[in-house]
C-alpha cells in the first residue's frame, strides 16, 4: 500500500481522514497535541511550526502522498492572534509544500470558503478570491505560497463541516446538540449562506483530489443554506422541539472577525471526478440511525 502522510490528525476533519484513508493506505498521522488509537495507523508528535522537527519527520516517512490539514481555522481568534496562527496556516503550509517537492510526493492542502467575500455566489474554482477576515487572507496566501514551492499542489477549499467527532474535537453540530439537550436555545444566523459538509463526504473527495495534482476543487455540499436552516434540519432529524431555534442577523452577534454573507460553493467541478456529497438531512438521519439514534455524536 501507498503511504499517506496526515498533518492535524486529531483535529475533527483530521480524525475523519485517518479512519476512512486508512481502507486505502498505509497511514502515518501527525499530531501536535490530543493522540488517539486507530487500528494500523501511526500517530508522531510534531509542531509543524518547527521547520528541523517537521523535515526530520517527513524525511523519515518518506510518504508517497501528504493531505496537509493542520490549521489554526478559528477565524475570530486568527483575527486577534495574527502573527501566532500565520506560522501555522501560512509558514508551516508553505514549508510542507517545500518539503513534499523535494520527496515527490503527492500533496493536497485543505483551504477554506472564507477566501471569498461573500458577494457573488455560489463560486467557482476560478473566481477571484478577496477574504474580508484574516483567517482568509491567511489561506490564500498559503495557497500562493504552496503552489510556489511545489506546482503540483492540489488546493481543495472546504466549507463548513459537521459529522462524527472524538471527544477532543468537534464540528459546529455537537455544540449545538449539547445546547438542545440542556433546553437552551440557539440564535442562528438566516443571513450567512454556506454550503455544509458531512466529514465522511469530504475525506471522500480528498483522497479523489490526490489523483488531481496541481488543480483546485470546491469540495462544498449540495445545498446552499442558512445556519438557522441548519439549526432546522437538525431539529427534524433528531426530534428537539422547534421552539429550541431562534432566527437573528450576523450584526446581532459581535465578533471579531468580519463575516462573509455567503460562501456558497459551486461543485460541479468537483462532481466530475467523482465528488457526491450527500444533503444535510440524508447524512444526519444516517449518522443517527448508525448509532441508534444516539444524538451525542
Amino acid at each position: 500500500m501507498k503511504k499517506l502522510l496526515i498533518t492535524g490528525a486529531s483535529g475533527f476533519l483530521g480524525w475523519n481522514l485517518c479512519s476512512i484513508a486508512s481502507n486505502y493506505f498505509k497511514v502515518s498521522a501527525i499530531s501536535n497535541r490530543n493522540f488517539f488509537n486507530l487500528p494500523s495507523i501511526s500517530v508522531r508528535k510534531c509542531d509543524i511550526t518547527d521547520y528541523q522537527q517537521l523535515k526530520v519527520l517527513m524525511i523519515s516517512e518518506k510518504p508517497d502522498a501528504v493531505i496537509h490539514l493542520a490549521a489554526a481555522s478559528d477565524p475570530n481568534y486568527c483575527q486577534t492572534h495574527p502573527e501566532e496562527t500565520f506560522k501555522i496556516n501560512v509558514t508551516a503550509s508553505s514549508n510542507i509544500a517545500g518539503l513534499c517537492s523535494d520527496l515527490k510526493a503527492a500533496c493536497v492542502f485543505t483551504s477554506s470558503d472564507q477566501v471569498f467575500d461573500g458577494k457573488s455566489p455560489p463560486y467557482k474554482e476560478n473566481d477571484d478570491t478577496n477574504p474580508l477576515n484574516i483567517y482568509g487572507q491567511q489561506k490564500r496566501t498559503a495557497e500562493q505560497q504552496m503552489r510556489s514551492r511545489y506546482e503540483n499542489v492540489t488546493i481543495c477549499r472546504m466549507p463548513l463541516m459537521y459529522g462524527k467527532a472524538p471527544q477532543w474535537a468537534k464540528s459546529f453540530i455537537q455544540p449545538w446538540i449539547g445546547q438542545l439537550q440542556k433546553g437552551n436555545t440557539l440564535s442562528l444566523f438566516t443571513d450567512e449562506f454556506r454550503s455544509p459538509l458531512c466529514a465522511s463526504d469530504a475525506c471522500r473527495g480528498l483522497l479523489l483530489a490526490l489523483e488531481k495534482p496541481g488543480e483546485i476543487f470546491h469540495l462544498g455540499g449540495p445545498q446552499r443554506i442558512s445556519r438557522y436552516e441548519m439549526g432546522m434540519i437538525l431539529l427534524e432529524t433528531t426530534g428537539f422541539p422547534q421552539t429550541l431555534i431562534k432566527p437573528c442577523k450576523q450584526q446581532d452577534v459581535p465578533m471579531a472577525a468580519p463575516r462573509p454573507s455567503d460562501v456558497s460553493l459551486d461543485i460541479s467541478k468537483a462532481s466530475k471526478m467523482g465528488f457526491c456529497p450527500g444533503t444535510m438531512r440524508e447524512k444526519l438521519k444516517t449518522i443517527l440511525d448508525l448509532q441508534n439514534t444516539d444524538t451525542d455524536f
